[in-house]
């Protein structure tokens, strides 16, 4: 986050880390020098920066090491939407379904009940549904 826009001396950035899990944190803060030296790490480590001076103003309120406040949610989550979209991340939980050691999924007699009731067709040669071809 920065607000490079402004001459040197009254840059302003502030660096965020979100571990998936809590709100996201300030990592670091400054004005001027420190500004600048914070967005030269952030580049030099690929981090993706967005200028938002109102919101880089909000942040630098708040001591490094500190949640974000609620107030601030929306504002910082369009940030990380943001930088997800750079990223190609998807931040939803993903369900796994665990293999057996020949690598067919489990599931138990709910799912499979859920799986009988679908839609769903078999077209396996055994269920004897004949293809229709558009030779024939």
């Amino acid at each position: 986050m920065s607000d490079r826009g402004q001459q040197p001396p009254s840059a302003k950035a502030v660096a965020l880390h979100w571990d998936g899990e809590q709100a996201p944190r300030i990592t670091a803060s400054g004005v001027g020098l420190t500004a600048q030296q914070i967005l030269a790490i952030a580049e030099e480590h690929g981090v993706p920066l967005q200028q938002d001076p109102v919101l880089v103003e909000a942040l630098a309120q708040i001591p490094v090491g500190e949640e974000i406040p609620r107030k601030l949610y929306v504002a910082v989550a369009e940030i990380l939407a943001f930088v997800f979209a750079l990223e190609g991340i998807d931040p939803r939980p993903q369900e796994y379904i665990p293999a057996d050691e020949e690598g067919t999924s489990h599931s138990g007699p709910e799912e499979e009940m859920e799986e009988a009731d679908s839609d769903s067709v078999d077209l396996s040669p055994e269920a004897g549904i004949r293809r229709l071809d558009h030779g024939d």
